[in-house]
């Protein structure tokens, strides 16, 4: 006789799953979180503090980098990535993350394995200081192959109305500071494997560029309690190019001194490798700055300050000039 079990979904070892990492999820529990894992839905009040609160949303996923976990048979930082592609993208905004939830989608479900990506995502959470309330495990034979599997992930945060940054006084001469990154992070991964056979990416490479994205959350929040910060903007899928026009007003640029900062050497040896242009390196990767915040000339050597004081560093890597929202380099 046919039943679900035999048609590739376990229920039954979803259930485990779930009872697995419980007591993880509840670790990033936060005061204003309603009820606990396993509802049809999740429940959270907005904090207290808040006179005027809007809500920020984002979703994102790792992207390519899994098959580099996948090759490495290691899965347990994946989630921090999972969680600062939401979390960095909703602090460009002032807001803070709030709540988090995980979608993984797999051919037939490793426990093991998922408790391994859970680990990662509780602890970005954490680092974060948002709560991961809900989240789904979907096995799906067919559609995934094997253990083979995809994440994604949905992030709220909320903000001051009149503390939102949305770049709009931003003026000419003001600087721009860029955040170190942790390497690659989580984008250009399909540039990387077309670059890198997959016998180089198992050794002492895989692991480099495995490392986590960076959480710029707490630092960007503590630089805002002090520093008049105009705009920011996170070096993501598009780079340089594609990111920091985004947060600009109407007729300035970003004039970007590239040799202002030191460059990983994880990106030179992705480009000497296959002779990439300057260009196509800038657009597809953060290039060792994961970060980029915008303030007045006043404000430089505080801002260094500030971000210094939480293990990172930064640098003025170029200041805003009369342009059409464009780089400049």
């Amino acid at each position: 006789m046919i039943n679900y079990k035999k048609a590739g979904v376990d229920i039954d070892k979803s259930n485990r799953f779930v009872k697995n990492i419980v007591r993880m999820v509840a670790s990033t529990k936060r005061s204003e979180v309603l009820g606990g894992i396993g509802g049809f839905s999740a429940l959270m009040k907005i904090p207290k503090k808040y006179r005027n609160p809007i809500l920020i949303s984002s979703t994102d996923g790792v992207g390519t980098k899994l098959m580099v976990a996948e090759l490495l048979k290691k899965h347990d930082t994946v989630g921090i990535d999972l969680v600062a592609m939401c979390v960095n993208d909703i602090i460009v905004t002032g807001a803070e993350p709030i709540f988090f939830l995980d979608y993984l989608a797999t051919g037939r479900l490793n426990n093991k394995k998922a408790v391994d990506i859970v680990k990662g995502i509780v602890k970005g959470c954490k680092v974060a200081g948002c709560a991961l309330i809900g989240g789904e495990t979907a096995e799906m034979p067919g559609m995934y192959k094997d253990e083979t599997y995809d994440l994604a992930g949905f992030c709220v945060g909320v903000v001051e109305k009149d503390r939102i940054i949305d770049g709009h006084s931003v003026n000419i001469g003001d600087r721009i500071i860029g955040i170190q990154s942790s390497g690659v992070h989580s984008n250009g991964f399909s540039l990387v494997r077309k670059v890198f056979k997959k016998s180089e990416l198992k050794g002492k490479l895989g692991k480099l560029l495995l490392k986590p994205t960076f959480i710029y959350v707490k630092s960007i929040l503590k630089l805002l309690e002090r520093i008049n910060v105009k705009s920011i903007a996170h070096i993501t899928g598009g780079g340089f190019y594609d990111n920091i026009p985004r947060v600009l007003p109407l007729k300035t640029a970003a004039l970007i001194y590239k040799k202002s900062w030191p460059v990983p050497e994880i990106f030179k040896m992705i480009r000497n490798k296959a002779g990439i242009s300057d260009k196509e390196m800038y657009r597809t990767f953060n290039m060792g700055i994961g970060m980029v915040v915008i303030v007045s000339k006043k404000d430089v050597e505080k801002t260094h300050e500030i971000i210094n004081r939480h293990n990172l560093k930064s640098w003025a890597i170029g200041e805003i000039v009369k342009g059409s929202r464009e780089i400049i380099m």
